[in-house]
């Protein structure tokens, strides 16, 4: 059996394998270390901070779906000065890849976040959720026009690191936004963040989450997501892409990385159970080795390649 090479890259940052954990499913800091050995996946992407402290939406929050969950958390973070000081220590002493995942109300709010992160060590990466409502747009998310999309991520070059832009699904078109988050800056391509949904309890004729409507996530949305990546990588080419959505087994890791992702982020599986990121990974391990693949990078853009 020939040696496997599990490594990926994804712009300018080098993983030891393409397997990462979701912001938002896996907490702040070292919460899945009780479980897993965090320096044994690609990397570890923190829930998204914001430059102060925020509370989110009012409970219930998360609500547990047929194939998934719907959740209106509402980016409740304690801001990134806290997390500096009180987490991300500790991710660094158990050997974890940090990516970091911010978000802001307005293209300052990213500014300052950024700006908070500049010069720390220890951080591979950050990862700018542009999913947000955008303040001075009326409350339209940054991740639905090129424009604004652009700016987030302009303004979040302060940081001085590799910046992932990480995108919405609810969009007709998400290729002019890929595009302008790279012209922005991005160097790679976080594909995609949930799916809008909303679920109503037939008992009260109520919506069952405090804020309404929400974020589906889990495999329901997954095909949504792979079609983003394929069209992404089909329209612009081999850029980074980092897939995320619904991953559960090692097949539907191939099947974002076929679609074009160079790696994947797994999120609402650790629900269900908290050892499922590396698992998934030692799965991926298993299913190329048997089929004779020497590296998992070979996987990255197969479903465009010709018969």
């Amino acid at each position: 059996m020939r040696q496997f090479d599990c490594s990926v890259q994804i712009g300018s940052v080098v993983l030891p394998n393409p397997v990462m954990t979701a912001s938002g499913t896996v907490g702040h800091g070292t919460e899945l270390a009780a479980y897993i050995d965090l320096s044994e996946l690609g990397a570890v992407v923190v829930k998204s901070l914001s430059a102060q402290p925020w509370s989110g939406n009012p409970a219930p929050r998360v609500h547990g779906t047929a194939a998934g969950m719907i959740n209106a958390v509402g980016l409740q973070n304690p801001g990134v000065d806290s997390w500096i000081e009180n987490d991300l220590p500790a991710l660094i002493d158990r050997g974890a890849r940090v990516i970091v995942s911010i978000w802001g109300r307005s293209v300052e709010e990213y500014k300052e976040a950024a700006t908070r992160l500049a010069g720390l060590d220890g951080i591979v990466a950050v990862e700018v959720n542009v999913s947000c409502p955008n303040l001075e747009e009326r409350g339209e998310m940054f991740s639905h026009t090129p424009d604004t999309c652009r700016s987030a991520i302009e303004a979040s070059l302060i940081a001085g690191l590799p910046l992932w832009a990480k995108l919405s699904p609810n969009v007709s078109d998400i290729v002019p936004i890929a595009q302008a988050a790279l012209n922005g800056g991005a160097e790679a391509l976080t594909l995609t963040n949930t799916v809008f949904g909303m679920v109503i309890d037939p008992e009260t004729r109520r919506p069952v989450l405090g804020n309404g409507g929400g974020g589906l996530s889990g495999p329901a949305m997954r095909p949504v997501a792979v079609r983003a990546v394929f069209d992404v990588y089909a329209a612009l080419g081999p850029v980074p892409i980092v897939g995320v959505g619904g991953v559960t087994t090692a097949e539907d890791v191939v099947e974002f990385m076929a679609a074009g992702a160079s790696a994947v982020q797994v999120g609402t599986a650790h629900f269900a159970d908290p050892k499922a990121s590396k698992k998934i990974l030692r799965s991926l391990e298993r299913w190329c080795q048997r089929r004779d693949v020497s590296s998992v990078r070979s996987l990255t853009g197969a479903a465009h390649e010709s018969a």
